[in-house]
């Protein structure tokens, strides 16, 4: 893998993962809040919110650099689904059950954008897209000024086919350069209709934090990091995008059989 090479970090299970990943999501609400008061994040579904709330509600040492300061962060959706808020294929519903209802009321409560749920029902998801990318104008300035917004973390998962967001192995959207979101009709999971993140606005945030946990990852991951045929995956095209800044929490059994160096093992 040329150039800076992504940091790959292994632990037995995802108790273990959810330890280090809580002093690393907090260390870049830290260094962000020290830059402009705000800690702009991103965050995908799947087993993600779980994790990330396991590793953010846990008890801390009581120390304001281990604290959680939920009313001064700002959650946006590196991907979501053209359906209603509560709606069971909701990123938003998942991220509200697992993580948004149970913050403790002394950590205050982030300021969370959601999708517009007028627009859900469209045939094309295009509208959707573009109201969202409005949002990100608004909190990251306007377009004509910032070519690219640029989120203090994002945090991604890894699906089985090396899909990360809504931007699928194969698909013209990987190609996308202008757009901050992209609308996608056509998605090979259901449900096909959603908006994502394009490839260039999740390379440029300041770190990125990919979650892959579990034996049915191992495939995946030997072609992401070891084989030349998945450098043009997705995920595998986020490693390359923004190298050192990205780095993978997996348990043991996602990385299986990898070669690549990892680290964290414990």
């Amino acid at each position: 893998m040329p150039g800076p090479a992504p940091n790959l970090l292994s632990y037995p299970d995802t108790g273990a993962l959810a330890k280090q990943l809580r002093p690393y999501v907090l260390g870049n609400q830290n260094s962000a809040l020290e830059r402009h008061d705000t800690f702009r994040v991103a965050v995908s579904g799947g087993s993600l919110p779980a994790t990330l709330a396991k590793a953010l509600l846990a008890p801390g040492d009581g120390s304001k650099e281990d604290t959680a300061q939920f009313s001064k962060w700002e959650i946006f959706f590196a991907d979501e689904r053209a359906v209603p808020l509560d709606h069971e294929d909701s990123n938003y519903k998942l991220l509200k059950d697992e993580l948004l209802e149970k913050i403790p009321s002394e950590l205050g409560t982030p300021k969370v954008y959601t999708i517009d749920a007028n627009h859900v029902k469209d045939d094309d998801p295009q509208e959707l897209a573009d109201l969202y990318q409005e949002e990100l104008m608004r909190s990251f300035a306007a377009k004509d000024s910032v070519k690219l917004p640029v989120f203090d973390l994002i945090l991604l998962g890894c699906g089985p086919d090396g899909h990360t967001c809504s931007l699928f192995p194969g698909h013209e959207l990987l190609r996308e350069k202008d757009a901050w979101v992209a609308a996608i009709s056509d998605s090979p999971k259901p449900p096909p209709k959603r908006i994502t993140l394009t490839l260039p606005v999740v390379t440029h945030a300041v770190n990125i934090a990919f979650i892959a946990t579990g034996g049915g990852k191992k495939d995946i991951m030997k072609q992401i990091f070891d084989a030349e045929e998945g450098r043009s995956l997705p995920s595998a095209l986020v490693n390359q995008g923004a190298g050192e800044k990205v780095s993978w929490f997996t348990d043991h059994a996602a990385v299986e059989g990898v070669s690549f160096p990892r680290r964290g093992s414990l």
